[in-house]
């Protein structure tokens, strides 16, 4: 311990006033003078009154901070709770707006909500640009407002003229994001256990399905807002049941038989969902940080569906669980240093998931330090990870055709990685425009060029074709074969099917409505003939909203294509459904319940990497 007798009788009240407020003790206020009296030989009590009280009004500011340090240290220790304005350190920053308490808790709602996922919890910037107050504070409110409102080509949303937020609180976030991000708390395996929940033991579980649906055509579909997912039969277009789920659904995953669906929101909590049951319902849940949005199941031979697998975005970790029942068997964090700068990060998001078929592995991106993590699930006691060096701020991505090679966006490095699955390592990082974002990516056989893989983008309207048989087509392999130009940026999802001469590409995130509203789609046997936009949201007939068209999903035969038309919560939404071969209006599915569709997952080709 070494000598601190030249701190000053301030700094040592502060140091006594945060252990008072620290570990369990009872809160209590230290004093300059009450140091300054023992240091003179004296005790706590004999400092004068008058002296206390001024010292005591002029740590006021202090003790109140410390304090908030000691909650968010309660939390670190064990407090089991979301990403809330309760669950944060509220720092003021200097040269930052005024805030109230209220309008603080507000805007971190808001933000955890609607802007978390791109540019990360603690603001460091990945899919969107970083937001520290020593940027914001540059750029000042009006220019943020303006910003949030208008939205940009590059991919941010227009909150604003897209009504989703309201002129106060575009005011509210503008202020709010020239502060210093609030910290949540960790997340581990006490409060995980607290969160788990069985609800119907596998024990109890029907033995055989108990019902009339075709299940791997079934679609689960995400009702962002709402929290929920509607389960919707392929075949009649019925809603089979709307299932209360975890906050915002990223994604649903099939476990390999195709029995379950494992769903995950922003909030990391994982349903699960048994489609066996008469009426397909969740039978055991968990939660597994306080942001996530990443879920998959084992697939390799000899472990399927026996194992589970999520990763956070905050706490920075992934969990490995126990398939058919959620219990959480094995946590790793994924802090550490930059594939580039070998830099320590102290956020770095578990992004996309995928099980390998070549290997008893699950390969993990992590986000802000590039790598990407072979994850060995044979021996969990003694787990095995083979470390991979990509790019920085990896996010999603898919197999080629071949199922041996994944193929993933590092977005704002502008690459695209590609692993070799089966002899486990790196094979290529590509150099493509900006921020490319595939969802999984799209596969089909291109005339010239063989096999390709295709993304589009957030910041450009390229669509861009890779090569992917190392084989037949060397020359092609891991090369930008073919650049098509889409109709705009914003673009979330690439579509095709293997049955289709189609290529679907949507753009949501498109400042212009007319884009953000439609869908442009390629003949893969004309692509030089450019592609043709099909309204959308105009078929839908909603009436107002921004009516953002995204996701195309196909059915199990690949004669139908459904689209979201993503209207605000409290508007009507719908899902288009599209012939594939006429491209023609077939259905429109109006159900007041669909709340906010969004992400639509097909069974049968979510559980066999059909993209």
């Amino acid at each position: 311990m070494p000598a601190v007798a030249g701190l000053s009788d301030a700094d040592v009240a502060n140091v006594l006033t945060y252990v008072y407020a620290s570990w369990g003790n009872s809160p209590k206020a230290v004093t300059p003078a009450q140091v300054a009296a023992v240091r003179k030989g004296g005790s706590a009590a004999s400092a004068k009154p008058a002296v206390a009280a001024k010292a005591a009004v002029a740590s006021k500011a202090t003790a109140a901070k410390d304090a908030a340090h000691a909650t968010t240290l309660s939390n670190y220790q064990g407090a089991a709770s979301p990403v809330s304005a309760d669950a944060t350190e509220q720092v003021r920053s200097p040269g930052a707006p005024d805030m109230t308490k209220a309008e603080f808790a507000q805007a971190t709602d808001i933000f955890f909500q609607r802007c978390a996922g791109c540019h990360g919890v603690l603001r460091k910037g990945a899919t969107g640009k970083p937001l520290t107050p020593d940027l914001t504070q540059a750029k000042g409110t009006d220019y943020l407002k303006a910003l949030i409102t208008y939205g940009s080509p590059g991919g941010m949303p227009n909150f604003g003229t897209g009504g989703e937020l309201t002129t106060a609180q575009i005011d509210l976030m503008a202020r709010f994001l020239q502060h210093v991000p609030p910290n949540p708390p960790e997340w581990g395996m006490k409060e995980m256990m607290a969160s788990w929940k069985v609800i119907i033991p596998e024990k109890d579980r029907p033995t055989s399905k108990q019902n009339n649906y075709d299940i791997s055509n079934v679609f689960a579909v995400t009702l962002r807002d709402s929290g929920e997912i509607a389960l919707i039969d392929g075949n009649s277009k019925d809603i089979i049941n709307i299932i209360k789920t975890g906050y915002a659904v990223h994604i649903s995953r099939m476990s390999d038989s195709g029995r379950y669906i494992y769903t995950i929101g922003r909030d990391a909590k994982i349903d699960l969902i048994d489609l066996w049951m008469k009426v397909p319902d969740r039978v055991a849940e968990i939660k597994i940080g306080l942001e996530a949005r990443s879920v998959e199941t084992s697939k390799y031979k000899g472990y399927e569906d026996k194992l589970a697998v999520a990763g956070a975005y905050w706490p920075p970790q992934f969990v490995i669980m126990d398939g058919p029942s959620l219990e959480p068997k094995k946590i790793v964090s994924t802090r550490g240093m930059t594939v580039d700068t070998q830099e320590y990060h102290p956020e770095p998001r578990v992004a996309a998931i995928v099980g390998s078929h070549k290997h008893p592995e699950f390969i993990v991106n992590v986000k802000e330090t590039g790598r990407i993590l072979l994850v060995d699930y044979s021996d969990l006691e003694n787990l095995k990870i083979t470390t991979l060096n990509a790019a920085r701020f990896l996010h999603d991505g898919g197999w080629d055709i071949s199922k041996r090679y994944f193929l993933t966006a590092a977005n704002q490095s502008d690459k695209i990685a590609v692993v070799d699955s089966q002899d486990q390592k790196m094979v290529a990082l590509i150099d493509v425009d900006k921020i490319p974002h595939p969802g999984r990516g799209a596969n089909f056989l291109h005339p010239k060029y063989g096999p390709v893989w295709v993304t589009s983008a957030l910041g450009n309207d390229k669509v861009t074709l890779i090569g992917t048989d190392p084989e037949k087509h060397k020359q092609y392999a891991w090369k930008v074969v073919e650049v098509l130009n889409g109709q705009g940026s914003g673009s979330l999802f690439v579509k095709t099917h293997p049955k289709s001469t189609n290529l679907w590409v949507d753009s949501p995130l498109n400042p212009d409505a007319k884009m953000a509203q439609s869908v442009a789609v390629f003949n893969i046997n004309k692509l030089e003939k450019g592609f043709e936009v099909l309204p959308i949201a105009e078929w839908a007939d909603l009436g107002e909203g921004p009516k953002r068209v995204v996701q195309p999903e196909y059915n199990k035969a690949g004669d139908e294509v459904w689209f979201s038309v993503w209207n605000g919560k409290d508007q009507r939404s719908a899902i288009v459904v599209v012939d594939d071969k006429t491209r023609k209006l077939k259905a429109v599915l109006k159900d007041p319940r669909l709340i906010t569709p969004t992400g639509k997952f097909n069974a049968y080709n979510t559980m066999h990497d059909v993209y």
